[in-house]
């Protein structure tokens, strides 16, 4: 249980990075310590709750409020403001999420927004729309991996509404499969399964028994 509540908690600090919140800092300090003493806590913090309710959990150092978000927790399995703040952020998430995607982190985001080289009011009709279309945050997260993983595959550059015009072909959208082929100083080679050795090809095409080591083969992608 330890475990499960420090990373809602970790979930927590990224949803409220990725809203904004205005009293950021002072939060991070109680969630960062609650986790910290989670993720050392050696007994179950269900069983520290159980024989000594709320004051056992503030005894091991953890804040008030984070104290009854524990006993949420082991009352009902979830926590109220985590499911909340989930809702409050999902179209945000997918945002933030599509530009992970292409490699910006939420920090960069944020600065190309504040300096206006992404407009971020450009991106949440799709975002939203995107949402509707999945039924749930994470459904639309991995429609947009599996978008991303095929065209980068490809190097072709992708738009969340890319992820719509894909939708009917997401279970069959595969990357595209890399392949390696063997090179000996710039020639090709080709493995002989009947002489069980390798050749490298001449520039007029024979067939050269390969005699050095095999860690001289060079394995090259072919595009």
């Amino acid at each position: 249980m330890n475990e499960e509540i420090s990373k809602i908690f970790k979930d927590i600090i990224h949803l409220l990075e990725i809203k904004g919140d205005k009293a950021l800092n002072y939060k991070l300090k109680a969630y960062k310590n609650a986790i910290n003493i989670l993720d050392n806590l050696k007994v179950n913090i269900g069983e520290i709750y159980k024989e000594k309710g709320l004051k056992g959990i503030r005894d091991i150092g953890i804040g008030e409020k984070n104290t009854k978000k524990i006993e949420e927790y082991i009352k009902r399995g979830k926590i109220k403001d985590f499911e909340k703040l989930k809702e409050e952020t999902a179209i945000r998430q997918i945002i933030t999420y599509f530009f992970e995607s292409k490699g910006l982190s939420l920090q960069e985001l944020k600065e190309n927004a504040k300096k206006r080289k992404i407009i971020y009011s450009r991106f949440t009709k799709p975002a939203k729309q995107l949402l509707d279309l999945a039924g749930s945050t994470e459904k639309a997260k991995e429609a947009i991996k599996k978008v991303s993983q095929w065209a980068s595959s490809r190097k072709l550059d992708y738009a969340i509404e890319t992820v719509f015009k894909k939708w009917l072909e997401l279970d069959t959208l595969k990357p595209k499969e890399i392949v390696k082929k063997p090179f000996y100083k710039g020639s090709p080679m080709v493995w002989s399964e009947s002489k069980k050795k390798w050749f490298v090809i001449s520039k007029y095409g024979e067939w050269l028994e390969f005699a050095d080591k095999e860690s001289t083969i060079e394995w090259k992608i072919i595009e």
